[in-house]
């Protein structure tokens, strides 16, 4: 296990090396003027934080991360670490999952750092105490600190956009393609930033997160919205002292935060690039979501929540396998599987004899990835937060909410998306000023194509980058 180093008092230091990031010991809360915080936070110290210099942490990737995936030609050492990612995995592979995949106090800290955001009204009314969020950062802020951006993370994806798998890290960074070092986010030019979502598994606070008493939240974690985790990266945003992020950009549940945080919070927003995603969550993808809870609330060993303590092997991950399945299956299209497997038998298997499709153990292996990774608990609460999805709630309906957004705006589908259909974000469009069109990217690869198409989805933030960002009248917004 990893050594994390000393901590400094602000929230832009790493964890402290004597505590985790629930300790009391951790970094100085900070407070916000957002309405969200509880009222017995200290306005004060929230200033405090926001005047002190320097206060967004400097790169830490730029110089350290793996190449992407896709590049050309590998290095030796490109090479040696893919290799022994492969390896471990398949070692991994053959262990019994833990009860959950989540991150805790006590495992290597890797490039996460914390900050203490303290007691957080919900959009419920009750209020979550001792709220942390664990975030990354490449790149160096300017003078102005005009230059940050915020990237959000889908379902279960994470701050590890960037960097390679390692100790505290699991999994590559899911985003090579897009951020580093000469890439459409150029952290050699842009100060990158992305948070584990509240109620996420990855250092953020969530349902495998000490409660007050000591013991995981569980099945008494309460319910967040995509508006409280917004109100939560608010206040890391006071931290980091960034008035305004240069470009929000995210997709799926990624981009269910960036469009509150351009509807919740528009003069904090200059550019909003929303990918594969909605205003409101519909019927369809609320019912393929309901099949999922289902799979994870219907194992026995999810005990209603509280399986923290269970030892490997005897947590949810039969559930949380089978949701995984039902959900990969909706991020990719029909056409892309036919033409990857068709009805191939996987090797040495007889589907006659009980044996499986090769498709089946595409969806296996996924499934016995994630709960090596994840928690069933977050999947439950960040899969609500998504059924509850809508910018129009209190707001008088969607188009009246998204009349509030003042960002140079890019709204962006994938073809071959049967979750979060083009027609998704026409709706979407239809309702912002200045009606932008749409982007449409073509792609076999469903859903997860804001994942992987990463030359398309690079232009459109070379694009968007490239333009003024906002506020900006209506009339102005069309491209």
């Amino acid at each position: 296990m990893g050594t994390p180093p000393t901590s400094t008092s602000t929230c832009g230091a790493p964890a402290p090396a004597d505590v985790g990031p629930e300790g009391a010991a951790g970094p100085r809360r900070p407070a916000s003027s957002d309405r969200r915080t509880a009222p017995e936070a200290s306005t004060a110290a929230g200033e405090a934080v926001r005047r002190s210099p320097a206060p967004v942490p400097a790169a830490r990737g730029a110089s350290t991360t793996g190449p992407r995936e896709d590049a050309p030609t590998a290095t030796a050492t490109a090479t040696a670490t893919a290799t022994a990612t492969a390896t471990a995995e398949r070692t991994a592979e053959t262990a019994p999952p833990p009860a959950t995949g989540a991150w805790r106090p006590g495992d290597a800290v890797g490039d996460r750092r914390f900050c203490e955001v303290g007691d957080l009204l919900l959009e419920s009314g009750e209020v979550l105490p001792g709220v942390v969020l664990a975030y990354e950062s490449w790149g160096e802020p300017d003078a102005t600190g005009s230059n940050v951006v915020l990237v959000c993370h889908a379902l279960t994806g994470d701050s590890h956009v960037l960097g390679p798998a390692k100790e505290g890290h699991p999994t590559p960074g899911w985003w090579e393609g897009v951020v580093g070092p000469g890439r459409a986010l150029d952290t050699d030019r842009w100060c990158v930033v992305a948070v584990n979502a509240l109620g996420g598994c990855q250092g953020s606070t969530g349902p495998s997160s000490a409660a007050p008493d000591g013991r995981a939240w569980g099945s008494r974690f309460p319910t967040v919205t995509i508006r409280d985790q917004v109100a939560a990266e608010a206040v890391l945003a006071d931290a980091l002292g960034v008035d305004a992020w240069a470009l929000v950009v995210g997709g799926s549940m990624g981009g269910m935060r960036a469009l509150e945080w351009a509807v919740g919070e528009p003069g904090r927003v200059q550019r909003l690039l929303v990918l594969a995603s909605c205003a409101a969550a519909s019927a369809d993808q609320i019912a393929w979501s309901a099949a999922q809870l289902a799979a994870v609330e219907g194992d026995t060993a999810y005990a209603g929540g509280d399986y923290h303590d269970a030892a490997d092997g005897q947590g949810p991950h039969r559930g949380l396998g089978v949701a995984r399945r039902i959900a990969h299956t909706s991020y990719r299209s029909a056409e892309e599987l036919d033409a990857r497997f068709g009805r191939a038998a996987q090797a040495g298997e007889d589907p006659a004899r009980g044996g499986r499709y090769a498709v089946e153990s595409y969806l296996d292996h996924h499934a016995d990835k994630l709960v090596r990774r994840f928690d069933a608990g977050s999947y439950v609460v960040l899969t609500r937060a998504m059924n509850g999805h809508d910018v129009g709630r209190g707001r008088g309906g969607s188009a009246a909410a998204l009349q509030r957004v003042t960002a140079t705006t890019t709204v962006a589908a994938v073809s071959s998306d049967r979750l979060y259909p083009v027609s998704a974000s026409e709706a979407l469009a239809a309702d912002l000023p200045g009606r932008p069109t749409v982007r449409v990217l073509d792609s076999p690869a469903g859903h997860d194509g804001f994942l992987v198409e990463h030359p398309a989805v690079g232009a459109l933030v070379r694009e968007l980058l490239a333009s003024p960002g906002g506020p900006r009248s209506a009339s102005a917004a069309a491209p």
